[in-house]
């Protein structure tokens, strides 16, 4: 009778025990591997904060969460707080004095450094991922694309492609318009002429719908655990981003030989790949793939975002709608003989409040939520170590809600950037397109952008949101949960 008694006991142990064993044993490694990231050489304290679940940190709650995750963090820890997310233990930092420290350390204590989602997706020879030399010539060679003379080129190609789209949003029997998709599309057809120098409806509709789907499935996936098994978020990611490159690697060889018509301006792409030629390189399709993706991806994404953010706060102020159109009228924008005219650099430099509408937008709904860096050494910051080789994750959209430079911070108030703010006190405390040396380089091009929207919104519609104020959600992009459904009518002319 006793044998099996044993066998059951024994049975029992392998079952529960056991497994509570390695669980108990588990917990114990993590939390050694916790307080081994601490610099013994350093006297300061680590961060505040909890390392989450062994192994998996706090990156699942981050995915799940997302912005309730990191808001719940701030409230609970302060500016400066550690976490661990992506396989790799972090800091998370806030604050126009902590991020300016961060920012201002580039190759001296910080460096560029993406989860590795990020850069198996995107790829290593992207700008974002590029370091020091190389990136500093690419860059410069970008940067040629969003140049003044560039950009005036540019204007005509963006204001054709925003009328007709909201031609086709007032056409529309529909009585409700799903704006952020819609807004997405509209920017994707803007980013593939001008970044990459062709039209997406030269392959039809049904392939440009692929190419944006391709382009959300992968950004869906762009934060994810490393790991690339079938049905994994990282797997689901290359996939869509393999139908990208093809269209891309497509475009590349058409303009190898010579079939891409000339609009009269160089695009980014063509670029890129002239200063390799003219450098005496080889042609890497690869590279040239990543950084197109790249373009793609800051070029219509995030302005999207934005964009949406403004039929936001337009629709639910039309008090500050009807200022914008007042500036339009001044400009002699409004008028129907002016209607179909071609906005040019000079008048649209001249729309202070429209920009300062801009910025307001940029600042209460940040598109990116903000930037990673490693640690390059061990460094202060708030009173705490940051140890060498943790990341560091800079946060725009808090550090716009604790800069001490705005006052009445939920409120959406345009009126606040008519006056100018000292560049000392507002360098880092109104960062929409990060800062040091890795600012947005496509800042200047999306300004443009923003701007030929609003005026082209503001004198052509009047609509309402059908859900009221949407909820707002990070997945990376910051977008409204409802997609924001929304009623167009023509705006009459009066103002």
């Amino acid at each position: 009778m006793g044998f099996p008694s044993a066998a059951l006991l024994a049975s029992a142990a392998c079952t529960f025990v056991l497994p509570l064993l390695l669980l108990l044993a588990a917990a114990k490694l993590w939390a050694l591997y916790c307080l081994r990231g601490r610099d013994p050489a350093c006297p300061l304290p680590l961060p505040p904060g909890s390392m989450g679940l062994p192994f998996f940190g706090e990156t699942l709650q981050l995915v799940l969460q997302r912005r309730r995750f990191l808001e719940l963090k701030r409230r609970k820890y302060g500016p400066v707080y550690k976490t661990h997310l992506f396989g790799r233990p972090t800091v998370r930092v806030m604050g126009p004095e902590n991020v300016r420290h961060v920012l201002l350390g580039e190759h001296r204590l910080v460096a560029v450094q993406w989860p590795a989602s990020v850069r198996t997706i995107l790829g290593a020879g992207c700008l974002s991922n590029l370091h020091d030399g190389r990136h500093k010539q690419r860059k410069k060679v970008i940067m040629r694309a969003f140049s003044r003379e560039a950009l005036e080129h540019y204007i005509p190609v963006i204001q054709e492609e925003v009328s007709a789209c909201l031609k086709q949003w007032l056409a529309s029997s529909c009585s409700c318009l799903l704006v952020y998709p819609e807004v997405k599309r509209l920017m994707f057809r803007v980013a593939m002429r001008i970044l990459l120098g062709f039209r997406p409806d030269q392959a039809g509709a049904d392939s440009e719908q692929h190419l944006v789907e391709a382009f959300e499935e992968m950004i869906r996936n762009l934060f994810s655990l490393p790991i690339d098994v079938p049905f994994s978020g990282l797997y689901k990611g290359l996939r869509a981003r393999d139908v990208i490159h093809a269209k891309i690697e497509e475009n590349i060889l058409a303009k190898l030989a010579g079939k891409e018509p000339t609009n009269g301006y160089k695009d980014a792409l063509q670029l890129l790949m002239e200063h390799r030629q003219s450098n005496g390189e080889q042609l890497n399709m690869q590279e040239l793939k990543e950084s197109a993706t790249e373009l793609l991806f800051g070029g219509h994404e995030t302005t999207a975002s934005a964009a949406t953010s403004l039929i936001t706060f337009l629709g639910l102020h039309p008090d500050i709608l009807q200022k914008v159109r007042k500036e339009l009228q001044e400009k002699g924008l409004l008028s129907n003989i002016n209607q179909e005219k071609h906005l040019e650099m000079e008048v649209l430099e001249q729309l202070k409040y429209t920009g300062c509408v801009i910025k307001e937008t940029l600042r209460l709904s940040p598109p990116v939520p903000g930037g990673f860096r490693v640690a390059l050494k061990t460094f202060e910051l708030n009173g705490y170590q940051i140890p060498k080789g943790w990341n560091v994750i800079y946060s725009i959209c808090d550090t716009h809600d604790v800069a001490e430079l705005f006052t009445n911070k939920d409120e959406f108030n345009p009126d606040r950037f008519m006056t100018t703010f000292p560049e000392d006190a507002s360098r880092f405390s109104f960062i929409p397109f990060g800062g040091g040396l890795r600012s947005c380089v496509g800042k200047e091009f999306a300004k443009i952008l923003l701007k030929i929207f609003t005026v082209e919104l503001a004198r052509n519609c009047d609509w309402q949101l059908l859900n009221g104020p949407p909820t707002m959600k990070t997945g990376p992009i910051m977008y409204p949960v409802d997609n924001l459904p929304t009623k167009f009518t023509s705006f009459n002319g009066q103002v």
